[in-house]
Order: structure tokens, then sequence, then C-alpha cells
């Protein structure tokens, strides 16, 4: 579904992924880990297209992505929700989830997918009247992962969807990522709860400054001295 092959990103000076290569099999949930600064962030946003790929190939379901732009890359059915959930504060939360489906025209559909949306998350569709601003952080996240959704992606990227979050509530949000799995969505994950990430993960990637350093299945991982040390505390 998802291949990326030799992956070189730069920001200015800074050389940000040094030649990363991945699959992302449809149907899975692939996790990836590693301390802040390596290059896990820079990955789904050279994917999505927002930074340029120095080299290296991204292949979607066959075709070259390289260089396309963001639009056409989530009507192509890759969509992420960004670090920092960066909901619309002044818009509410059905607004909010309506502009997550800005590039549909199905309204039978769109409606449709907001009302699985609020199955999901049942706090949002009680809330659905109320601005995205006076929500919790927790109930922000769902809302920026709604979003996410309600374009109706084939592959969808979550990017530190636990950060902050009170242990129940991360606890909720990896609920909804299998969840959201087993409705046959794929899911690219990067977190720093290493632990949670790496036990919903099918296939998991470690990334230290900008290289792939391990790879395997998230049990694989977890039982990985070199992973237990370094990310789950030992």
């Amino acid at each position: 579904m998802l291949e990326i092959r030799d992956l070189h990103v730069h920001y200015g000076g800074i050389h940000a992924l040094k030649g990363v290569s991945l699959d992302v099999p449809k149907g899975s949930i692939v996790t990836l880990i590693g301390a802040n600064g390596a290059g896990k962030s820079s990955t789904l946003r050279a994917i999505s297209g927002l930074v340029k790929n120095k080299r290296g190939r991204i292949s979607w379901n066959g075709t070259d992505i390289s260089t396309k732009n963001p639009v056409d890359i989530v009507k192509s059915g890759i969509v992420m929700s960004p670090e920092g959930r960066r909901i619309f504060a002044h818009l509410t939360v059905l607004e909010n989830l309506r502009l997550g489906a800005y590039s549909r025209s199905d309204e039978a559909g769109i409606a449709k997918d907001i009302d699985w949306v609020f199955e999901l998350f049942p706090r949002l569709s009680e809330r659905r009247n109320q601005k995205g601003g006076t929500l919790s952080g927790g109930e922000q996240q769902m809302l920026a992962v709604g979003r996410a959704l309600m374009a109706a992606p084939q592959l969808v990227m979550l990017d530190e969807p636990s950060l902050g979050l009170a242990p129940l509530i991360v606890k909720e949000v990896f609920d909804i990522i299998r969840m959201i799995n087993a409705k046959g969505m794929t899911v690219l994950l990067v977190e720093q709860n290493a632990y949670a990430a790496l036990k919903v993960a099918h296939q998991a990637y470690v990334l230290e400054v900008g290289t792939i350093t391990l790879s395997g299945t998230g049990e694989a991982l977890i039982a990985d001295d070199r992973v237990r040390e370094a990310y789950l505390g030992g």
C-alpha cells in the first residue's frame, strides 16, 4: 500500500531523514517510535507533501507521490491528524468535522461518516454545537482524529495522539485506534508512549537521528532488550 525507499529530508543544513525505508501494508497498524528529534514527524510530513524529500521515493498504491501537493495526497486517500491537534477553536465540533470532509461532495456519505465519528466519540456528539476551543484536551484530540476520518481516508496518520492526555483518556484513544483499524482502515502511528504504541502495532520501526535502527512486529520490539532499555524503562 505505502512504500518508502531511501527517503532523505533536509531542513536547511539539517539532515532530518537519512535514508528511511519502510512499508505500511493495507489493513495494518504500523508504529514509529523514537526520541524527540528522531525524525518521526518529518516522516509523516514528507508523506503528506508538507516537506519535500531531497532523495528517495514515496509510493502509494504503486504510484510515486513524492512530488504531489498536500491537497492531491489527501484526495488520493492519505490524511494526517497532526501533533498538537490544531483544531479550529472558534468553530463548533460539527463545523470542524465538516471541514475534514472539504475534499468530498457526497453529502449522504458525509452525513453517514459524521454519525460514525459521533458513534466512536460519544462525547463529541454531546458537544456537537460547542466551540472547539472550549473542549478539554482529550476531547480536542478526539475531534482532531474525527476530523481526519471525515476525509474518508484509506490511510490515516496519527502524530502523537496521546500527548499530554490523562492515562484514562490515553487508553480510550488507543481503543479507538484499534476500532478504526478493525473497520479496515490502515493506520500509521507516531507516538512517544512506546509501550502503548507497540501493543497495538502489527509492525513497528525505531527511528534514531533520522535512521531506522530496528524493525519488527510490535510484540518482538516490546521483547527486545534494546527497545526495553531505551524506550520502555527497562
